[in-house]
């Protein structure tokens, strides 16, 4: 078993790190929340005073964090402070599964290439309830042979490992299905809407969509109605799950992307547009399917609601 120091123990870090260590790895964790930090060490984990203290034995680093200014600080360095890239070991394998874009993915694998270090973006697919389950879908940029290394701590973590391709690939993948996943659950959102402001029932609509050619994963495993599904975060008033604020960063990674390589993306970038109203609206925190709220009209969420009341005051 490898000892892996993990840094960001959240919504879908925290989880993570939890099946490494039911498969049996030895993993020091840090996150700058005591909260996380607290939940991690009750699961069975140690938790480090600083990044340089979770890697200094650790065979293998693994970040999930919430941005690409989070992992290049945490791995570049930067205001006079070294990176942690330049105190690891030549042998250590190091994994970042946030979701930065690949311009900043390539920028820290040339920086570990040039240490001799085996370096893999691999951002994943399947939410909080797929880290807590295992059921992740990894998608790697990076080589071949530093993937082969990864695989078997991967697989603890997730039930599928996709190579998409050299460095930054595996960015370019998660940025295209977070993309389409903004755009259909926008679009499930208001088909449920629209049905139910003429009087169906939406949780037999679903069911009749379910069962037609407008079938997809954000009506069938997240359905953003509430109590149509109850596991669903829809169900517990939007909480947990992956914030609206999260899938905005992403929709707008997206338009970057696309207007690198000059690619037409008119439905991203309204679902990014969507997005951003929403965000405005107080609901960054709850989970993106809360995108319903937007297209039924609903109140403003908790944050717009605090700011009416203070210029109110």
């Amino acid at each position: 078993m490898s000892v892996i120091a993990f840094f960001g123990l959240g919504h879908m870090g925290g989880p993570m790190a939890r099946r490494l260590l039911r498969d049996g790895h030895a993993v020091i964790g840090f996150d700058p929340s005591a909260t996380a930090r607290e939940a991690f060490a009750a699961a069975g984990g140690r938790c480090a005073p600083g990044p340089e203290d979770a890697a200094a034995d650790a065979q293998m680093v693994i970040s999930m964090l919430p941005a690409a200014a989070h992992v290049e600080a945490l791995y570049l360095g930067g205001a006079g402070e070294p990176g942690l890239l330049s105190l690891l070991d030549a042998e250590t394998l190091v994994m970042d599964c946030s979701t930065t874009g690949p311009a900043a993915a390539r920028r820290v694998a040339l920086a570990a290439e040039c240490l001799g270090l085996d370096w893999l973006d691999v951002p994943v697919s399947g939410g909080t309830a797929g880290a807590e389950a295992g059921t992740l879908t990894f998608m790697a940029g990076g080589t071949a042979t530093a993937l082969q290394r990864a695989r078997p701590v991967l697989r603890a973590m997730g039930n599928n490992v996709f190579h998409a391709g050299e460095a930054g690939a595996g960015q370019t993948a998660k940025l295209c299905n977070n993309m389409l996943l903004g755009v259909l659950m926008a679009a499930t959102a208001e088909a449920l809407q629209l049905g139910v402001a003429h009087g169906l029932d939406p949780r037999v609509l679903s069911e009749i969509i379910s069962r037609s050619s407008g079938r997809n994963w954000a009506l069938e495993t997240y359905n953003p109605w509430p109590g149509v599904m109850p596991g669903a975060p829809a169900s517990r008033e939007y909480r947990g799950g992956f914030a609206s604020a999260l899938m905005l960063k992403d929709l707008g990674l997206a338009t970057e992307a696309a207007l690198q390589s000059g690619s037409a993306t008119p439905l991203g970038e309204l679902a990014r547009n969507l997005y951003a109203l929403h965000n405005a609206g107080g609901r960054g925190e709850q989970d993106f399917s809360s995108i319903l709220e937007l297209l039924r009209g609903g109140p403003p969420g908790p944050a717009s609601a605090a700011t009416a009341a203070t210029a109110a005051s």
